[in-house]
């Protein structure tokens, strides 16, 4: 580890931290029930308008929409072959991998089975993915705002409409910041063409055909929106989605700016901006641990490559032109938000490093999280924390000023049940089917971890992948799709459940007997419960992928 790497983590925390009331004030001026410009118009022209829905309507809503969106993407991917903007003249996609990338980007995972520049067409890529990009990520903040709204509101049976919802984050939030960001890199050097492609000469001599396309206000949204699918197969590991350092460090600033501003906007709704700070306070603190343990593992290198006389860190499967510290750093960012973007391939990791970033997923990617989701993530770890609290002191379970009850808890058990259940369940199955045997290109721990880090990443909704998997099967995109779906509804529909009924419940005033949820202990109870309930459930898995194979490099195994 070196003092420049330490800056450049430091820096980045810094940043974020000061990052995170602009970006909450924003989020709060779209939260808020005041009307914005031109939206009326738009409201009558699509037939609904800022009526109040139960919980039920806005999850009905929700689903709707999204399950529209899986039908419309998976349409234009079996039709790319007669559709406009396909220069490349590519074929519509095979049944099972369309399936799969529908439900991909419409929940906001974006893993990708495929090779984007030999597979999609500028129309897929822009109408179809780029699109799903935005309202992925709306619907993500629009079910933070209703959560919010559960805390904020008393006595009443609504929660907002996620009609209104969406539309002001994509129109007022999602697509000028992204016309921003997408201007600036392009100044930096990534493409915005709709061309198929240039020739390059070579240094030998020899030519070489380097693919082109509007990649640059795709690759804004997909770090805003924490959707991390690439224009090309390597993500953003290639230098046209990835030139220089400044690109490699705003997209990282982009992953995580606004799931932190999220929780200063719910501060400042309930009325008391420190419950914000707390949240974002556990988050770092969770996040300092991971980027820690995987920068000095990648730091430390391969002890195996040291016997043999390769001195210094690991830098297998990283890019030279950004080094150990930025590639741990961006692979802790990623998949502690629920990004998928990568600069570095993961299967080449030390065993700590891969174990930091596939924990990060099975938490539910808390830490910050995706736009929205890490956010209703992690208070509904604070229910369960207060919860705890409560039986450990004897005092009445409530959070923010609301009674926290069974069918609270019922319901917050389910939601963070859903990611253990589906990600052990699958990748049960497939350690003992033929089929999911087929796909790990390692044996033993690794391919365990291979197989592992798969389904964490698709019912996490994150789209990262370990490496080494051939995805590209109809098993694996039956089973992927699956975890990514469940992973993404099995969580919002209890999550909107909770909202609704703690909305209808009156506020009480802080007393004697609540227990204090803003201060050093109530983030160390937070950070604990999470870090526990993940570290139970998951460590029997873990031990025998990634804690095995670091046990195995220790006594000299090659991986």
């Amino acid at each position: 580890m070196t003092f420049a790497g330490w800056m450049l983590i430091l820096t980045f925390v810094a940043l974020i931290v000061a990052l995170a009331k602009p970006s909450g004030a924003l989020l709060y001026r779209l939260y808020d029930d005041q009307p914005l410009p031109f939206e009326a118009g738009l409201f009558r022209l699509a037939g609904t308008g800022p009526r109040e829905q139960s919980w039920v309507a806005y999850a009905a809503a929700l689903l709707a929409f999204n399950i529209v969106g899986i039908a419309l993407l998976f349409a234009i991917l079996k039709l790319q072959g007669g559709l406009p903007l396909n220069p490349q003249g590519f074929e519509g996609v095979e049944s099972w991998l369309a399936f799969n990338t529908a439900v991909s980007f419409v929940t906001n995972t974006n893993w990708q089975n495929y090779g984007g520049e030999t597979t999609l067409s500028h129309f897929s890529q822009m109408a179809g993915l780029t699109v799903q990009n935005f309202l992925s990520a709306a619907t993500g903040i629009a079910v933070a705002f209703a959560f919010i709204r559960a805390f904020a509101r008393a006595s009443v049976a609504t929660l907002g409409n996620f009609w209104v919802d969406m539309t002001r984050v994509t129109l007022y939030l999602l697509l000028p910041v992204c016309a921003i960001l997408t201007i600036a890199y392009i100044a930096m050097g990534v493409p915005q063409t709709l061309a198929a492609s240039v020739t390059a000469t070579t240094v030998e001599g020899a030519e070489q055909v380097i693919a082109l396309g509007p990649v640059a206000s795709q690759l804004a949204i997909k770090m805003l929106g924490t959707n991390g699918g690439g224009f090309f197969n390597i993500n953003s590991a290639h230098p046209f989605e990835n030139p220089t350092a400044l690109s490699n460090f705003l997209q990282m600033l982009s992953i995580f700016v606004f799931g932190a501003g999220l929780t200063l906007t719910f501060g400042k709704a309930v009325g008391n901006l420190r419950q914000g700070w707390t949240i974002l306070a556990a988050m770092l603190g969770l996040f300092l641990v991971g980027v820690t343990v995987t920068y000095w593992a990648e730091a430390a290198g391969n002890p195996i490559h040291q016997a043999l006389g390769v001195a210094g860190g690991n830098m297998e499967g990283k890019e030279v032109r950004f080094g150990i510290a930025a590639t741990a750093l961006f692979a802790v960012i990623t998949t502690a938000a629920s990004c998928g973007a990568v600069i570095g391939m993961h299967d080449s990791f030390m065993p700590l490093g891969g174990l930091v970033t596939m924990f990060n997923m099975q938490l539910g990617e808390v830490i910050v999280g995706g736009v929205g989701a890490g956010f209703y993530g992690i208070l509904i770890y604070a229910i369960l924390a207060v919860f705890i609290a409560g039986l450990m002191v004897g005092r009445t379970p409530e959070y923010v000023g609301k009674k926290i009850e069974a069918r609270e808890m019922k319901l917050a058990v389910m939601a963070i049940a859903i990611l253990p259940l589906f990600i052990l369940g699958l990748t049960a199955i497939a350690s003992v089917t033929s089929a999911g045997l087929a796909g790990p290109l390692a044996s033993g721990p690794h391919g365990f971890s291979e197989i592992l880090y798969a389904y964490s990443s698709a019912v996490g909704n994150n789209g990262s992948a370990f490496g080494g998997l051939t995805g590209n099967t109809p098993f694996y995109n039956i089973t992927l799709a699956i975890g990514m779906f469940v992973g993404r509804f099995g969580v919002i529909l209890p999550a909107l459940a909770i909202a609704g009924g703690l909305a209808a419940k009156r506020r009480l005033p802080e007393g004697p007997g609540s227990f204090p949820t803003t201060g050093a202990l109530w983030i160390g109870l937070l950070a604990a419960i999470i870090f526990i309930v993940g570290g139970l459930t998951f460590l029997p898995a873990l031990a025998l992928g990634p804690i095995a194979d670091h046990f195995q490099v220790a006594a000299g195994t090659l991986l």
